[in-house]
């Protein structure tokens, strides 16, 4: 029998490329829309071999104290509006709870704000001049910026936790705060995590060969799993789910969402960039193990499958490897692209939400599946009616860290 406290999901939210609600990005997926277009921006920018990015359509709401927005770049604006809306879903807001030290918050991202690093780099590297340069512009891309303008928005007492593993960021800060709330050290607990996008974070791929170069075709691309794709396209955005001891969420009269079964990481101890399928099949069979559920018990997965090369090849056969052949696998990055520190959140939020509905995305993209990828029953053209008990969201990082979460369905008021 699994030690610890049962582990709810009672509210989530999010923001991404195909819109700012579940309505609709339940019904861009379900009609196949990219959300990718060709960036001006990045026109301008000399080297960049890419001009793709996945943008969210977003401005901080007029209703927010301007004072609390000093230390806030996009990046944690993001994240504050996304956690906004999940503790609205969850109707938590204003509740004592928030305050008198019973919810916690971890949240992640890659890195701070990009303008805000540019401009002091630009100050101290360039014109070598501290001039003009506030304390509070450090808030701004400090990396740990998005945990603290969330917390002081929202004045959380409890215990803080700032994910910055990359393309883990997310995930890892839901797996955090599944373990802080099973083991007992919170009631509540928000997670989450965001990016922006800017061309320095494009760039960091870039420089490796690893975006995609269809400018002038920006929906077709990426191609998770595809056997013509060609990298990754870079996106923003952020999603918090609200983890609750389940005692708690019925005792307050709760909407249940989805129990959060399981959570396994680990690092390949491999390589800073190279993917290793061993470690990442040792994260999902972590996540099961946590669980305490077969492989066989799951009905669907959520794919990292960023569209590189060697990282879908890699994840598709660590999948086979638990899995076998049976498991639909999807990933959403044809329709939002990597959204880096936020991905491990919205896409299990995305998995939360088809699993409550009973279908599965397909692959936006996915049209001739790669013969080097493990031979996955991956989902396409058209999402599929999909009635199944649980699901995993697995996520993968730079510097060989591996995620797996496992969720299991669950009804309006609770109760399995």
């Amino acid at each position: 029998m699994r030690a610890g406290r049962r582990v709810v999901v009672t509210g989530m939210a999010g923001l991404s490329p195909l819109g700012n609600d579940w309505a609709s990005v339940r019904a861009g997926i379900r009609e196949g829309r990219s959300g990718i277009s060709r960036i001006e921006a990045f026109e301008h920018v000399e080297g960049l071999r890419t001009r793709l990015g996945a943008p969210v359509d977003f401005a901080p709401p007029a209703h927010w104290p301007r004072k609390k927005q000093r230390g806030m770049g996009r990046v944690a604006q993001l994240a504050t509006r996304a956690t906004e809306l999940a503790l609205a879903d969850a109707g938590l807001e204003d509740h004592p709870a928030l305050r008198d030290g019973r919810t916690g918050l971890a949240y992640g991202s890659s890195s701070g704000s990009p303008p805000a690093i540019v401009d002091y780099a630009r100050a101290f590297g360039i014109e070598r001049s501290a001039k003009g340069v506030l304390p509070i512009h450090y808030a701004r891309f400090m990396s740990h910026t998005a945990m603290a303008n969330v917390a002081q928005f929202f004045g959380l007492r409890g215990r803080v936790l700032a994910t910055t593993s990359a393309c883990t960021s997310g995930s890892q800060a839901l797996g955090a705060g599944y373990e802080a709330v099973r083991y007992g050290q919170q009631e509540i607990m928000l997670c989450g995590g965001a990016e922006e996008l800017h061309e320095i974070e494009v760039a960091i791929f870039d420089l490796m060969f690893a975006t995609s170069t269809r400018n002038d075709a920006p929906a077709t691309t990426p191609r998770p799993f595809d056997v013509d794709r060609d990298g990754l396209v870079v996106g923003e955005g952020a999603a918090t789910l609200v983890l609750e001891s389940l005692d708690h969420a019925r005792a307050r009269g709760a909407r249940i969402l989805a129990e959060l079964e399981g959570y396994g990481t680990n690092c390949d101890g491999f390589d800073l960039m190279r993917p290793d399928e061993a470690g990442m099949r040792g994260a999902i069979e972590r996540a099961l193990a946590d669980a305490g559920v077969d492989a066989s018990d799951v009905g669907f997965a959520c794919a990292h499958a960023t569209a590189t090369d060697v990282g879908d090849v890699a994840e598709s056969r660590a999948t086979h490897a638990v899995f076998g052949s049976r498991l639909p696998v999807f990933s959403p990055k044809g329709h939002l692209g990597h959204t880096l520190g936020a991905c491990g959140a919205l896409e299990a939020w995305l998995t939360v939400g088809q699993l409550r509905e009973g279908w599965v995305a397909p692959t936006l993209n996915l049209e001739r599946p790669d013969p080097q990828c493990a031979a996955l029953d991956y989902v396409m053209k058209a999402p599929r009616a999909l009635e199944v008990e649980r699901a995993v969201s697995q996520n993968f990082a730079f510097g060989g860290v591996n995620t797996s979460l496992v969720f299991r369905r669950m009804d309006e008021v609770g109760r399995t």
